[in-house]
């Protein structure tokens, strides 16, 4: 049997749950999206998404006191958002949710985006590797422990 102080240690302070109590929201991985696709206007955001104004907003100032996103001015009382760095460190997770929903939720014509790398010109085929030595990393390749 578990013990069960040990697995309230495993969960406490827990990554992925804080993870996404910040971006799990489906309107906040959107705006992420569109933002590393670009988009950087709160016009765009809303045509591009056709999401409730309200909603928009609220999405923008978390991300934004968060740390994810940056107000820019661009002209005379107009301002645009654009990815920090630690907002572009979610880059990986945006293009692995897009692989996975593309593979078991995928959409009758195929692919609504498929991205390109620059370097090769070829379509990008993400996955999850070692830094160290190179290798795919699956969930069976790894060992959870204590940080």
């Amino acid at each position: 049997m578990t013990d069960p102080t040990a697995l309230g240690r495993r969960f406490r302070g827990e990554s992925v749950g804080r993870a996404l109590d910040l971006v799990g929201e489906k309107w906040t991985l959107l705006i992420l999206r569109e933002a590393f696709f670009g988009v950087k206007r709160y016009g765009q955001f809303v045509r591009n998404l056709s999401i409730p104004r309200p909603t928009l907003s609220a999405r923008l100032k978390t991300l934004v006191e968060a740390g994810l996103l940056e107000r820019v001015p661009y002209a005379e009382d107009r301002e645009e958002y654009r990815l920090t760095p630690a907002g572009l460190e979610l880059f990986p997770a945006i293009v692995i949710l897009m692989k996975w929903g593309d593979a078991h939720v995928p959409d009758p014509d195929g692919p609504p985006i498929v991205l390109e790398h620059n370097a090769c010109g070829r379509t990008v085929d993400a996955f999850l590797a070692c830094r160290c030595c190179g290798e795919e990393i699956t969930a069976h390749d790894v060992t959870a422990r204590e940080g």
